[in-house]
């Protein structure tokens, strides 16, 4: 794991901090307000610029920025504009030094993010949480582990906490402001209207625009010196799992990545749109084998997943066809059960936070390895692409009816003919306009109370496409894992919902407010993805969730967003700016059958390894749920039950996620004043009050 960390002390020389270093870490600038690079960065996923003694700009990550441009960045910083900080192409995050002045952005999909705690006097801050958490030896944040399985979409109940106490995170879009200890939250996004449409552009120059940050966005990787492990080095600096193996056995045991730029082809039509530009556009994508520039294409054949087998054929066909590009080489990895969801949990390492992904990382992984050095993924477009159901109560608060007549007859057809299909269109309509209806306090506080009568929406496998996008229509409603948790965390969650609606009387639109609390969900999630898959010298590149696309997705008009099959006209657009227009038959369709499926059989095929772990489960401990609950349902999903496997999976990897962390060892920091305990190392999670 790569993280960056440092603090801004209250006096101007703190002797209490001098001896304190995190371990591993690299020092870009000391004293009074030092910061480091912890972890195996790449040396130009490191920037530092400098102006003068006083004034300085570190960026870490992906950032298509030249020097000059860093530098009128920092100096437009030092100003006080921080836009300018966030609008390169890249997946980065910048750090500025003005005096005793710091500013640390995050991003605006949250894939970055930046925690803050206080300490010594001051404001130490990272872009992990735990080692602010072994910092200030923090206890166990129940309350917020509650509201994370119970609410995870909601803003609202999780608000800028952390499962560690007193450790807290800034918002998407906005940036941490220290000024020798002190510490403010602000905002480098325009405001929003809170009651009508910002102006939108014409569909053609959105799409124009969309095209543009995605080639950017994919060209700034390829611009990147390709990274190319030194076997030698690597020998010298792990000995290998088993003593006595010799070079090049330890270099398979190992596995890694092949040197040079690989993509999915089996993650969608985002990952297979990723890899035919990072194909198409002009470099180096990669040398596989010494046959000329090819970009690595892998496709995932999953043979254990009992979904339609015609369906799973089309999906391989698809992948061929847009494999036959010359620029392309093709590598399908079959696996069996070994690869099934729920699989490999025992051997995952630690990640930062806990999230539903855990379950998956194993499985991905299997992928992973035979991917490239840098590989592309398309996490995160369905959240920037597609409409949000409840978009459909922005187009009523705009007059925008007629555009709803689309969408709404497409779901009245996606589960098929039935007796109530004529109804549907009507249906949808009468819920999108209660929600334009409704104020958002008064929807905060009907999820609180579904909260405290345990009322939770059926599980959308089991009641189609029509029930999930009406259980959607809402300003808030309970996540998938809330139906299993106790009373009392559920109060919690409540309190915390109630809150949040006398606090802000006015937050805007339904549909946009609710887009933005998925993508933030799923960058998140990503990022715990990230760090559980992980991959020795591998990095993984989503630019769906670089600043500069999601603003360009943003600008989509809703009428266009809602449109059946928008995701994929879009990307077919984009394709076709590109200069890739001949796409295989079937390209841009959906494939959520076979995730489904796999998460079936992974269940079926571990819910023994999963009864015995919540035999004694952590989270009972904790409060939050009743063992005997979570293992009824395990058995009953086991048997086919159309039950939440959604939240079945944020159960499983939070249980898994507590029981690494209290079984770590050591801490993420060294020296003599160094904290005399780890974040949780009493080993217990307190049954007590959820606050």
């Amino acid at each position: 794991m790569r993280w960056l960390v440092g603090w801004s002390s209250a006096a101007t020389t703190n002797k209490e901090c001098r001896s304190l270093l995190p371990v591993g870490a690299q020092l870009l600038w000391g004293d009074p307000d030092p910061l480091w690079a912890v972890g195996d960065w790449r040396p130009h996923e490191v920037r530092v610029v400098q102006a003068d003694p006083e004034t300085r700009l570190a960026v870490f990550g992906v950032c298509g920025a030249s020097d000059d441009q860093l530098k009128v960045g920092l100096f437009a910083a030092r100003g006080g504009a921080l836009r300018h900080l966030t609008a390169w192409p890249g997946s980065y995050t910048a750090v500025v030094q003005v005096g005793r002045r710091i500013t640390i952005t995050g991003d605006l999909a949250g894939a970055h993010p930046v925690f803050h705690t206080r300490w010594a006097g001051g404001t130490a801050y990272a872009t992990a949480a735990l080692p602010l958490a072994d910092l200030v030896e923090a206890g166990l944040d129940v309350g917020h582990l509650a509201a994370l399985l119970a609410c995870p979409d909601a803003p609202e109940a999780l608000g800028t906490g952390t499962p560690y106490d007193g450790v807290r995170r800034i918002p998407p879009g906005h940036a941490l402001v220290l000024r020798t200890g002190s510490s403010e939250i602000a905002s480098y996004e325009p405001p929003a209207s809170l009651a009508v449409a910002a102006p939108q552009l014409a569909p053609e120059q959105a799409v124009d625009g969309v095209r543009e940050a995605l080639v950017e966005a994919v060209r700034a990787r390829l611009a990147a010196p390709r990274f190319a492990p030194d076997p030698d080095a690597l020998d010298r600096l792990d000995p290998g799992p088993v003593p006595g193996m010799g070079p090049a056995e330890r270099r398979a045991a190992r596995g890694g990545p092949a040197p040079g730029i690989g993509a999915d082809l089996s993650g969608g039509s985002a990952s297979g749109t990723l890899a035919l530009l990072a194909a198409g556009l002009p470099g180096q994508p990669g040398r596989i084998n010494g046959h000329g520039e090819r970009l690595l294409a892998v496709t995932f054949n999953d043979l254990a997943a009992h979904g339609s087998r015609a369906q799973h054929e089309a999906e391989l066909d698809r992948a061929r066809g847009i494999a036959e590009n010359p620029r392309l080489h093709h590598v399908v990895v079959a696996a069996g059960d070994e690869a099934l969801p729920f699989t490999g949990l025992d051997v995952l390492p630690l990640t930062d936070e806990p999230g539903p992904s855990l379950t998956l990382a194993g499985r991905h992984r299997r992928r992973l390895l035979s991917g490239g050095a840098d590989h592309f993924v398309g996490n995160g477009a369905r959240q920037v692409l597609d409409a949000h159901p409840a978009r459909l109560a922005d187009l009523l608060m705009d007059r925008r009816r007629r555009h709803l007549l689309r969408p709404v007859t497409a779901l009245a057809k996606a589960d098929g003919p039935s007796a109530h299909s004529v109804l549907v269109p009507f249906t949808v309509y009468r819920a999108a306009r209660k929600l334009a209806r409704t104020p958002y306090a008064t929807g905060i506080a009907e999820a609180a109370r579904r909260l405290m009568e345990r009322q939770f929406a059926d599980e959308p496998e089991a009641g189609g496409a029509v029930d999930a996008s009406l259980a959607a229509l809402a300003w808030c409603r309970p996540g998938p894992a809330a139906r299993w948790l106790t009373g009392e965390a559920l109060a919690e969650v409540s309190v915390r919902l109630g809150d949040a609606a006398r606090r802000s009387p006015a937050a805007g639109r339904p549909g946009e407010r609710r887009a933005r609390a998925a993508l933030a969900r799923q960058a998140a999630d990503h990022r715990v993805f990230e760090q559980a898959a992980e991959v020795r010298n591998q990095r993984l590149h989503a630019p769906f969730l670089d600043n500069q696309v999601v603003l360009a997705c943003r600008a989509l008009p809703d009428t266009l967003r809602v449109q059946p099959g928008a995701r994929a006209a879009v990307l077919r657009s984009v394709l076709a700016g590109a200069g890739v227009r001949d796409l295989p038959a079937g390209w841009g369709a959906a494939a959520h059958h076979t995730h489904t499926a796999a998460a079936r059989a992974g269940l079926r095929v571990t819910v023994d390894w999963l009864l015995q772990l919540f035999d004694a489960p952590l989270l009972a401990d904790a409060g939050l749920i009743e063992a005997r609950v979570v293992r009824k349902a395990l058995r009953t999903a086991a048997e086919g039950a159309p039950l939440p496997l959604d939240g079945l999976a944020e159960l499983v990897s939070t249980e898994m996620w507590l029981r690494r962390l209290l079984a770590r060892r050591g801490s993420c920091w060294t020296g003599a004043e160094a904290p005399r305990q780890r974040a949780l190392a009493g080993g217990v999670v307190p049954r007590a009050r959820l606050s």
